[in-house]
């Protein structure tokens, strides 16, 4: 008699474990970025890459980053719902079907987090990574971030995969 490992939430800690690396990960860099630079220091990395401390109260792009500072307990409040509803799909996952999909979430996970973190210790989050070309300016991102961005990829990609292996399968 073998373990099941399809069954719903039989994996689920070794998600929940990559969530955890992400958040490390873009903790220690943001308490780097803290204790090094000053607000809107600039370090260039490479001719299109800086290194420089922003602070987003808002959202991606800075939206509502001027609304006044109600954002951020929106953003503390919807960062933790989505986060929670995370927890609670990668608990219902099966794997190995669903790895994709459960390495997509868990990577959203440990960047909503991570960006929570910082909206509750300093009532904005830390963003540091800045490309550019010219005079012309990428809003700047962070670890989490770049979590949140490769699961939204892997999210697409696990949504193109499952259509196409739905539509192979039906009559």
């Amino acid at each position: 008699m073998g373990v099941d490992k399809t069954r719903p939430g039989r994996r689920a800690w070794a998600w929940l474990l990559w969530s955890a690396i992400v958040i490390v990960l873009d903790q220690v860099t943001k308490l780097y970025i803290v204790g090094n630079f000053e607000y809107r220091q600039r370090i260039e990395i490479m001719p299109l890459l800086d290194i420089t401390r922003l602070h987003n109260p808002g959202a991606a792009w800075s939206l509502l980053a001027d609304a006044g500072g109600w954002q951020r307990w929106f953003f503390i409040a919807l960062g933790s719902a989505v986060s929670l509803l995370i927890v609670y799909w990668l608990t219902r996952l099966r794997v190995p079907q669903e790895r994709l999909l459960a390495v997509a979430l868990s990577s959203i996970l440990g960047g909503a987090i991570g960006n929570v973190i910082d909206r509750i210790i300093y009532g904005h989050v830390i963003d540091f990574i800045h490309a550019h070309y010219n005079e012309h300016y990428w809003p700047a991102f962070n670890v989490a971030d770049m979590a949140i961005s490769l699961g939204a990829i892997l999210l697409i990609i696990d949504t193109v995969i499952a259509g196409k292996r739905q539509k192979n399968h039906s009559p």
